[in-house]
């Protein structure tokens, strides 16, 4: 993203904080943004983090977690729980993954973030265009990373969160090249698992295709 002038860049945050002052206009006060990382990779937990933010913060250069690099997501992580009423990071493991599927093991994550605030939520923001068991008023926004500064910050805890574990597994697996592709389908980390096997984090219900096709 270009950078903007200090005008432009509050503009665009106040941009990204519709959602939450109609929420306020409409009586609530505790309003929390949810989002999820690590759905798509071949190994590892999936991730999601709940936070509520203060009405008048500013975060500069927030945006979707994809959208940042590494650098700007970890100086934005520090930001965030710095300045947040109150976050929750909470993880779902590849053996749940493996048991319930992804969909319900994200679904589990985002509730169990939301969950895990230590102040319980009015009304829950959340990425995406559905949820299931979401016991707090709620509603999905399609790509609510880039329009919610409420869920961008979200997405962006439980992005960081997600890559420092992976990358501690890159150590106890250093094979496989987690630091570099931090778990997903990569030709570099494929064909490490057709090298040298599967490893206790790996998604095995994500492998069939691969495994088999490596007979």
């Amino acid at each position: 993203m270009p950078k903007l002038s200090d005008e432009q860049e509050l503009l665009r945050q106040e941009k990204m904080k519709e959602t939450e002052k109609r929420l306020v206009r409409e009586g609530y006060k505790y309003i929390a943004g949810v989002d999820e990382a690590g759905r798509g990779p071949l190994a590892g937990p999936v991730y999601a983090a709940a936070v509520i933010l203060p009405p008048d913060i500013r975060l500069d250069g927030i945006n979707d977690s994809k959208k940042l690099s590494p650098k700007k997501r970890e100086e934005l992580f520090d930001e965030i729980t710095g300045k947040a009423v109150c976050y929750s990071i909470f993880s779902v493991d590849e053996k749940k993954i493996d048991e319930i599927n992804i969909l319900n093991a994200t679904h589990m994550a985002m509730n169990g973030a939301a969950d895990g605030l230590s102040i319980k939520p009015d009304y829950v923001i959340i990425d995406g265009n559905s949820i299931k068991n979401m016991i707090y008023p709620h509603e999905t926004i399609v790509k609510g990373d880039a329009k919610s500064i409420s869920i961008a910050a979200a997405s962006i805890l439980a992005k960081v969160a997600r890559d420092r574990y992976i990358t501690k597994m890159a150590e106890v697996y250093p094979e496989y090249g987690f630091e570099k592709h931090k778990g997903y389908g990569t030709k570099e980390h494929t064909d490490a698992i057709l090298k040298y096997g599967v490893t206790p984090i790996h998604r095995k219900t994500f492998l069939k295709k691969l495994l088999e096709g490596g007979k």
